[in-house]
């Protein structure tokens, strides 16, 4: 089970950290040079070295191989609304509202993003009187507690509808998920932190919001990034970005625009945080699935489509598909495994395994079509490789 840590460490306090690596040493010494002199730095050795007598030959435990590399599994979905009051709740408070998917949710550390306001305030600060077709989600603060069942860790509230009522509707999002013991990461400046078998994760949520912690302040993100990497073994990003729709499903250079919104250049900007340490981007916002592939040896999902969306989302063609990624990394952020699990949306939004396994060769058509040499295979079963 993760164990949340606190949040808001400032920078300056964070304790020394050590290399993992130089634990795997029987004996080592350091020499520092200091102002021209020496001075021997001995790390701590097993007790068994300890007790040996002088020149007594090296113990079983001394010559034998490391221990294996520890790992955690990053599980993350796409898009989540749970419908939208008043009128399209699903129903009986939504309990089991995850059932159908649990056993595409397993993981250590299970990421979501949560579209919309866990609020009673019944008036929108963004639809005008009168609107039509707006979109503007609301549902019980009481289904915190339905995501915290499912077994998400972390929500991203970076996007486009969490400000949906207003700065008050965030601030009660938020008071329910800390209340339902989940945590949350999005907003300028903030990310969660875990500690996973003793792996310590960070989970950075950013959006093309300046509300945000956004995507168009790069130099802000990179510093972000570069702090979560100082306190943590891995930094997890979680992206919403890009344009939405039946059609926006490839990725290309440069700022995608929709709705006269910039909603970044989601190419530069991968690359760029994971320049800067990020280990995994988890991306989601087109409402469709997008291709998925590999820089310097770290996955980037631009876009794992819809996961559950009760009466609010379109279950039609591709927007109805979406994918469970599941990544096995080392401690130091290398590449243990991974797979995408095929996902779609049924009785009107409710997430459930795809027998058809549509996701894996949509994925993999828009990966090579996008990215060529650089492209992620997703495998028959699921399992992901790289190129």
């Amino acid at each position: 089970m993760p164990t949340r840590r606190p949040r808001h460490v400032p920078r300056h306090a964070a304790p020394p950290r050590v290399d993992p690596r130089l634990t795997r040493l029987t004996v080592v010494a350091a020499v520092l040079a200091v102002a021209g002199t020496t001075t021997a730095v001995a790390l701590p050795m097993p007790q068994a070295a300890l007790n040996a007598p002088l020149g007594a030959p090296p113990s079983a435990e001394s010559t034998s191989a490391p221990p294996p590399e520890k790992t955690v599994t990053i599980t993350g979905t796409g898009d989540i609304i749970l419908g939208s009051a008043p009128g399209d709740l699903p129903p009986d408070g939504a309990e089991g509202f995850f059932g159908r998917a649990e056993g595409v949710m397993d993981g250590d550390l299970l990421i979501g993003n949560f579209e919309g306001a866990l609020t009673e305030r019944e008036k929108s600060a963004k639809c005008k009187p009168k609107a039509e077709n707006c979109a503007a989600f609301r549902m019980p603060p009481a289904y915190a507690k339905v995501i915290a069942d499912a077994g998400f860790d972390v929500l991203n509230l970076a996007n486009n509808h969490a400000l949906d009522y207003g700065p008050g509707g965030l601030a009660d999002t938020v008071a329910a998920l800390d209340d339902a013991g989940i945590e949350h990461t999005g907003t300028r400046g903030e990310y969660a932190e875990f500690t996973v078998d003793g792996v310590d994760v960070a989970v950075v949520g950013v959006s093309p919001y300046s509300w945000s912690q956004d995507m168009h302040d790069l130099d802000g993100t990179i510093a972000l990034v570069e702090a979560a990497g100082e306190r943590n073994d891995l930094v997890i990003m979680s992206m919403q970005a890009g344009g939405e729709g039946a059609d926006k499903d490839h990725v290309a250079p440069g700022e995608e625009i929709f709705l006269g919104e910039k909603r970044g250049d989601v190419m530069a900007f991968t690359r760029a945080v994971i320049d800067a340490g990020a280990d995994l981007v988890i991306g989601h916002g087109p409402h469709v699935m997008r291709g998925m592939e590999f820089y310097r040896g770290r996955l980037i999902a631009y876009s794992l489509g819809n996961f559950a969306g009760y009466r609010v989302l379109s279950t039609e063609g591709n927007r109805g598909v979406g994918g469970v990624l599941s990544v096995t990394l080392t401690i130091d952020g290398d590449w243990a495994g991974g797979e995408l699990r095929a996902t779609r949306m049924v009785d009107g939004g409710y997430p459930a395994p795809d027998p058809d396994n549509t996701a894996h060769d949509t994925c993999n058509e828009l990966s090579r079509a996008d990215f060529g040499a650089t492209a992620a295979l997703v495998t028959e079963g699921g399992r992901i490789t790289p190129p």
